[in-house]
């Protein structure tokens, strides 16, 4: 069942003054036929958009589920919003990391009092690692993207988005696991149908494309997705109720080139004054390099889903930019 527009207010509702109506700004893009802002997720306080559907699912469990502790998956930013999000109601985080994950992410998490166990580099490996202690000690899954109050927390974004920019005519979001794709096209398009809704991901992990275009999931090997430097979209495939979302609301899937969005990594640094981690420029890098696929449009939003960047990737776009 498709999540309800009462489900995504509802949702707004509930984190409100726990996650930031995050502003849109202004970027000039030469030869751009109309406005282009961005979404600046990197100003959560856990520096991406996640902890809006963590904090959504956690914030209705009940008080005996909470007392058990709750368990995720994650290659680092929604182990963070699961993590910040158990803190502040009280509960108990357990986070499966893959080994691979940016020493800044599992950092961070740590710091917010989670526990962390460590797995090999694919999505699946950590799905059933997590499933497997869930089992053995009780505790309350919090899927990271496959679940419906995640998608109805991911997309409160959409509808901050029509808040501030009631003129929006297309909309671009980063698309891994689907969470933020599927509830940000789902509450915009269940509001202002005819606004356009894209995802955008890595070339190097297009299996979200791949199954939007072929109408039927598609699974990547780790060995493929783990090539891009968008550490975030690394997921094999999409979620089974996010695909449904997106099937219904998104208008196409389009990706893009790793040295894209390590330039549009610079864009950001230097024409926006923003920090973003690989993931977080890939919707601004369709922006940027793949205009011809977007048009027509008068006002784009691109959300930068965030900026938890490893300082040694933040040097090297720096040192090359």
């Amino acid at each position: 069942m498709l999540v309800s527009n009462q489900e995504f207010h509802d949702a707004q509702a509930r984190i409100r003054g726990v996650a930031v109506h995050t502003p849109l700004l202004r970027l000039q893009v030469s030869g751009s036929p109309g406005n282009v802002f961005i979404k600046a997720e990197g100003l959560q306080p856990i520096g991406s958009f996640k902890l809006r559907g963590a904090y959504n699912k956690i914030a209705q469990l009940s008080e005996d589920e909470r007392k058990r502790g709750v368990i995720t998956y994650s290659s680092g930013n929604h182990a963070q919003g699961v993590a910040y999000a158990a803190k502040a109601l009280g509960t108990k985080a357990v986070i499966v990391m893959p080994s691979n994950a940016p020493e800044v992410k599992k950092k961070a998490t740590a710091s917010l009092g989670a526990e962390i166990v460590e797995v090999g580099p694919s999505s699946s490996e950590r799905k059933l690692k997590a499933e497997e202690l869930e089992a053995k000690f009780g505790y309350v899954m919090v899927p990271p993207y496959d679940d419906a109050a995640i998608i109805a927390g991911q997309g409160t974004c959409g509808l901050e988005i029509l808040e501030d920019l009631p003129e929006v005519d297309l909309v671009l979001a980063p698309v891994s696991g689907g969470g933020l794709l599927s509830g940000v096209a789902t509450a915009i398009k269940l509001i202002k149908p005819d606004v356009r809704v894209f995802g955008i991901e890595p070339e190097l992990a297009g299996d979200a494309q791949e199954s939007f275009r072929g109408g039927k999931l598609v699974n990547w090997p780790a060995e493929m997705t783990t090539r891009t430097m968008a550490d975030g979209l690394r997921t094999q495939s999409l979620g089974d109720l996010n695909f449904e979302h997106i099937r219904a609301y998104v208008d196409d899937i389009i990706t893009v080139k790793e040295d894209e969005i390590a330039e549009a990594m610079q864009v950001l640094l230097y024409r926006a004054r923003l920090t973003p981690e690989p993931s977080g420029a890939v919707a601004p890098a369709a922006v940027l390099f793949h205009m011809e696929q977007l048009l027509p449009f008068r006002n784009v939003v691109a959300i930068m889903s965030g900026g938890n960047v490893e300082p040694e990737v933040l040097r090297g776009v720096v040192c090359t930019g």
